[in-house]
C-alpha cells in the first residue's frame, strides 16, 4: 500500500503546484475590488500618485498570476519541470509580497489614524489569506510573508514612534503564528495528496484484479462448456454401439444356446449393463444441467421405495461384508417418486462405496410437517472443508487414481441437483473417521392418500405386437438390431437412414408407430422426421424419439418437441414399455422417461 510519505517528491510537488495554482482564480476579483477601495478611501493630495501606482501594480500582478495559473493548469505538468516551476513561483510570490508590503510606504503617515489602522488591518488580512492559499507550497508562503513583513517593518521603523515599533513586534508575532498554521496546512495537503494517490492505486489494482477475476471466470465458463461439449459428444458416440449391442444381446438371449454360451452371454450382458449405467449417470447429470428435470408430484408411501432400494443395493453391502438395514415406516410423502428413488440410490451407493466396516442404515422420521429420509454410514467421514466440495461434479475422496469401481464422482452432484429440482434441502452431517449422515426433507402426507396409478405395474413379459414400425436411424448397426428385436416381438419393421427414405417407405406401407433417433445426418433431427410424417399421415401417428445426446441444449430441444423421449442405451424392457404406453395413448414423462425401468 502506498503511503503519502513514500510518494516521490517530484510527483508530490506536481500535485502541490496544481493545488496552489487552482486557488489563485478565486482571489482575482476580491483583490481588484480591495485595491480600488483602498485608493478611494486613502488617497489624498499627498499620496494620490503613490496609491494609484500601488493599486495598478497589485492588479497587474494578480491578473498575470491568474493567467499564468490558467495556462499551467491547462497543460500537463511533468515531474521534470516541477522544480523549475517552483523557483518561478517563489520569485513571483516574492514580488507579490513586496507589492503588498509597499502599501505601507504609500499610505502610512500620509493619511488619518483611522486610515493607518485600515492599512495595517488590510496587510494582516492579506497575510492570513495567503496562508491558506499558499499553504500547499510552504516555501511560497514563507517567501510571500517574509517579504511583506520586511517591507512593512522597514516603514514602521522609519516612523520613529514607539507605538509603531510595538506594531512591528506584533506583526512579527502574528507572522510566526501564521507560519505555524501554514506548516500544518502544508502537511495536511501532502497527506491528502498522498491519500488520493493511494486511492487511485487501490482503484487501479481493484480494476486489474477484477479484470483478472472476470478473465478467470470466463476461462472457467469456457472450460465448463468445453467439458459439457466433450461429454455430450463422447456420450453420444459411445451410446450408439452400446445401444446396438444391447439390442443384439436381447435377440441372442432368445436363441437356443448351450450352457457355456448362456454363461458367456450373461457375462456379456453384465458388462453391457455396467457400461450403460455409467453412461446413464452422465445422462442424469446432463439432464440436471440442462434444466429439463420437471418433478411429477404425487403422494406415495415410502416403504415400497425403501424395499426396492434395499433389494437392489443390499447385495453390494453383503459383498463388502458390511451390514445394510432399513427401518420400516408407514409414512407417505408428496414428491416425485422417481426423483426421490434416484436421490436415495445415489446416497446409498455412495455410503456403501465409502464404508469398509460397520454398515449403512436407511431410516425415516417425522419432523413437523416434513419427513426426513436419512442415510447413515460408518465410513471414512468427510472433513468440514470438504462438505461443499463433495457435491461438485467429478469430485471424489480417496480416489486419486480414478478407479472406475468407485464411480465417476457424480452421485452426490446428481443427488443435490435433483433435491434442488424438488425444492427440498439435502443436508450433511459428518465426523471424519466415524461416518456421515445425509438427510433429505420431503413434505409429509397421509399414508392412505396415494395418487391414482402410482402402484400400477408395468407388464414384465413381452407379448407380441401386431403392427408395422418405421425405424429411422443413421447408424446401420442400430437399424439392424432394432429390426431383429422388433421382429422377435412380432412387428413388421421398416428401417430408414434419412427423412426422405422414411417418407418413401411410409407412403408404400403406412406405419403404426415411428421410432426415430433424434440426431440424423446433415444436421437434421428425428423431430423433423416425425413432424413431416405426421403432416402427411395425421397428427395422431404414434411416435418415439431416442437420443444418445447429453448436451444440455440438445436435451432442451428434444424435450420441446413434446414427443416421448428415450435415452440410449435403451433397455429392451424399457423400449417395450414405452411402445405399449404410446400405443395405448398414455403419456410418458419426457423429462425423465423410463427412469425406473432403466434402473430396474
Amino acid at each position: 500500500m502506498v503511503k503519502a510519505s513514500r510518494l516521490p517528491e517530484d510527483r508530490m510537488l506536481v500535485e502541490q503546484l496544481r493545488l496552489q495554482l487552482g486557488n489563485i482564480g478565486a482571489s482575482v476579483i476580491p483583490t481588484i475590488l480591495l485595491a480600488l477601495l483602498l485608493v478611494w478611501v486613502l488617497s489624498n493630495e499627498s499620496n494620490a500618485l503613490a496609491m494609484r501606482a500601488w493599486a495598478g501594480v497589485i492588479i497587474l500582478i494578480k491578473l498575470y498570476l491568474a493567467r499564468d495559473a490558467r495556462r499551467l493548469l491547462a497543460t500537463e505538468i511533468s515531474p521534470a519541470s516541477a522544480r523549475g516551476l517552483l523557483m518561478r513561483k517563489l520569485v513571483l510570490n516574492l514580488i507579490d509580497g513586496a507589492a503588498w508590503g509597499s502599501l505601507a510606504w504609500a499610505a502610512l503617515g500620509t493619511t488619518t489614524m483611522a486610515g493607518n489602522v485600515l492599512v495595517l488591518a488590510v496587510l494582516a488580512g492579506v497575510a492570513g489569506s495567503s496562508m491558506s492559499s499558499l499553504a500547499p507550497i510552504f516555501p511560497a508562503f514563507i517567501i510571500f510573508g517574509a517579504t511583506e513583513l520586511i517591507v512593512l517593518g522597514s516603514k514602521l521603523w522609519t516612523m520613529g514612534d514607539p507605538a509603531y515599533d510595538a506594531l512591528g513586534v506584533a506583526a512579527i508575532i502574528y507572522s510566526a503564528a501564521l507560519v505555524g498554521q501554514a506548516r500544518n496546512g502544508s502537511r495536511a495537503a501532502r497527506r491528502a495528496i498522498g491519500l488520493r494517490f493511494e486511492n487511485h492505486e487501490l482503484i487501479e489494482r481493484l480494476r486489474i484484479e477484477t479484470e483478472h477475476a472476470q478473465a478467470a471466470h470466463r476461462t472457467a465458463e469456457e472450460a465448463n462448456l468445453a467439458k459439457s461439449r466433450f461429454l455430450a459428444a463422447a456420450s453420444h458416440d459411445l451410446r450408439q454401439p452400446i445401444h446396438a449391442q444391447g439390442l443384439f444381446l436381447e435377440v441372442l438371449a432368445r436363441s437356443k444356446l448351450s450352457a457355456d454360451q448362456y454363461d458367456a452371454l450373461a457375462n456379456a450382458r453384465a458388462t453391457w449393463q455396467a457400461s450403460a449405467e455409467m453412461l446413464d449417470t452422465l445422462l442424469d447429470f446432463s439432464r440436471i444441467e440442462a434444466g429439463v428435470v420437471e418433478p411429477q408430484m404425487q403422494v406415495f408411501p415410502l416403504q415400497p421405495l425403501l424395499n426396492k432400494i434395499e433389494n437392489e443395493l443390499a447385495p453390494q453391502a453383503d459383498a463388502k461384508g458390511i451390514v445394510y438395514r432399513s427401518r420400516e415406516t408407514h409414512a407417505a410423502v408428496r414428491s416425485d417418486p422417481a426423483l426421490v428413488a434416484l436421490i436415495l440410490r445415489n446416497l446409498v451407493s455412495n455410503a456403501i462405496r465409502y464404508t469398509e466396516q460397520g454398515g449403512v442404515l436407511v431410516a425415516c422420521r417425522a419432523r413437523g410437517e416434513q419427513m426426513l429420509i436419512e442415510v447413515w454410514d460408518t465410513g471414512i467421514g468427510i472433513e468440514p472443508a470438504q462438505h461443499q466440495a463433495i457435491f461438485r461434479e467429478f469430485h471424489q475422496l480417496g480416489n486419486a487414481e480414478r478407479d472406475r469401481r468407485k464411480g465417476l464422482g457424480l452421485g452426490l452432484a446428481i443427488a443435490q441437483g435433483l433435491a434442488r429440482a424438488l425444492g427440498q434441502p439435502l443436508a450433511l452431517v459428518s465426523t471424519p473417521g466415524r461416518g456421515s449422515v445425509f438427510r433429505l426433507a420431503l413434505p409429509a402426507a397421509r399414508a392412505g392418500v396415494v395418487a391414482e396409478g402410482a402402484a400400477q405395474a408395468v407388464p414384465g413379459s413381452a407379448r407380441g405386437f401386431d403392427l408395422r414400425v418405421l425405424v429411422i436411424d443413421d447408424d446401420e448397426s442400430v437399424r439392424t438390431g432394432m429390426r431383429q428385436l422388433l421382429g422377435a416381438w412380432g412387428c413388421v419393421c421398416d428401417v430408414a437412414d434419412s427423412i426422405e427414405e422414411a417418407q418413401a417407405l411410409a407412403r408404400a406401407h403406412r406405419p403404426g408407430l415411428v421410432i426415430s433417433d433424434y440426431r440424423l445426418r446433415e444436421l437434421r433431427t428425428g423431430a423433423e422426421a416425425i413432424a413431416a410424417l405426421r403432416a402427411e399421415f395425421g397428427a395422431d401417428l404414434p411416435a418415439l424419439l431416442i437420443t444418445g445426446d447429453t448436451a444440455p441444449q440438445r436435451l432442451r430441444e428434444a424435450r420441446a418437441t413434446g414427443v416421448p423421449l428415450l435415452h440410449k442405451p435403451v433397455l429392451p424392457s424399457q423400449l417395450y414399455r414405452a411402445m405399449s404406453a404410446v400405443l395405448m395413448g398414455r403419456e410418458l414423462d419426457s423429462s425423465f422417461a423410463g427412469l425406473e425401468m432403466r434402473r430396474a
